[in-house]
C-alpha cells in the first residue's frame, strides 16, 4: 500500500519531467532547422521558403527534392512569435531566405502541456538560433 501511495504521488511529476525534456528537445530540433533552413539558402546559392504550421516546420528550395520537414513531437504546440512575413488562408506562416540577403527574425514559441515554454529565435545579424527559456506565470 505504501508503494502504491508513494507511485500515485510520483507519477505527476515524472510527467512533467518527461514533457519538460521533450519541450527542450523540440526546441533544440527547431533551433537546427532553422539553422538548416538558413545554411541552405546560403551554401546553395538559392532561395529558401520557411513554412510554419501548428505541427510542421516545412522548408523548401528551387533545388531538386530539397523539401524537408519537422514534425513537432507529440504534447508540443508551436506558434510563430515575430511579426509574420506572410500568412496563407490555412494559417501557415511563410517566410524567405534570401542568398547573400539578411535572416529573416523568425521566432517561434514552443510550449507543452504543463505550461512549460521556449521561443526559438533567429538572430537577424548573425543568423544563428537562440533557444531562450519563458519564465513560469
Amino acid at each position: 500500500m505504501i508503494i502504491a501511495v508513494i507511485a500515485a504521488v510520483s507519477t505527476p511529476s515524472v510527467g512533467a519531467g518527461i514533457d519538460a525534456v521533450r519541450l527542450h528537445t523540440a526546441a533544440s530540433s527547431v533551433a537546427a532547422f532553422l539553422n538548416s533552413a538558413s545554411t541552405h539558402a546560403e551554401r546553395r546559392e538559392r532561395p529558401v521558403e520557411l513554412v510554419i504550421t501548428a505541427k510542421t516546420l516545412v522548408f523548401l528550395s528551387t533545388d531538386i527534392g530539397s523539401k524537408h520537414e519537422f514534425d513537432v513531437p507529440e504534447g508540443i504546440a508551436m506558434e510563430p512569435v515575430a511579426s509574420v512575413q506572410s500568412e496563407d488562408a490555412e494559417g501557415a506562416s511563410r517566410w524567405l531566405f534570401m542568398p547573400g540577403g539578411a535572416v529573416p527574425a523568425v521566432a517561434i514559441k514552443l510550449s507543452n502541456r504543463h505550461g512549460g515554454q521556449r521561443i526559438v529565435k533567429l538572430d537577424p545579424m548573425t543568423g544563428f538560433p537562440r533557444v531562450e527559456s519563458v519564465p513560469a506565470k
